[in-house]
């Protein structure tokens, strides 16, 4: 059985971590979902998984999910909120702290322009594979897509 990742962050180097694994991981935008009572934010991603891939493969995509607590407000621009079959591709995730720590905001980077901007009181993100692991033939290529 492949072993799953299961990550937290609660400081902005802990975060760069997870930017890390969820790197060209896809999500549906239906699977994004904000529970503004218990301020928690959801998304369910096939995460590519950077850290069995070998140059030439095999490579591996797993179900997995990337949640924030203690988030306040949710902004999103460039995101087909209308469409949930439509597919977002996750770049990087960053953290911009308040001049009162240690709220502030992440921002979820996507390609094409997109971000999805979170409103937290404080850094509580957590990445957690949840399988299942499947195989998969392409790896992910910047250079090629930015040519």
């Amino acid at each position: 059985m492949a072993e799953l990742l299961k990550l937290l962050a609660s400081e902005a180097a802990d975060l760069q971590v997870i930017s890390a694994a969820v790197q060209d991981s896809l999500m549906h935008v239906g699977d994004i979902q904000f529970d503004p009572k218990a301020r928690r934010f959801v998304a369910s991603l096939s995460r590519f998984r950077w850290e069995q891939a070998g140059a030439l493969g095999p490579y591996e995509r797993v179900r997995a999910a990337l949640s924030f607590e203690s988030v306040l407000q949710v902004k999103s621009k460039n995101l087909r909120r209308d469409a949930p079959d439509a597919i977002a591709d996750i770049l990087a995730i960053e953290f911009d702290g308040d001049a009162e720590p240690p709220s502030g905001t992440a921002r979820i980077v996507l390609a094409g322009g997109g971000e999805i901007a979170l409103g937290v009181e404080c850094l509580d993100v957590t990445l957690a594979d949840i399988g299942p692991v499947w195989p998969t033939s392409r790896r992910p290529d910047h250079e090629r897509a930015e040519s």
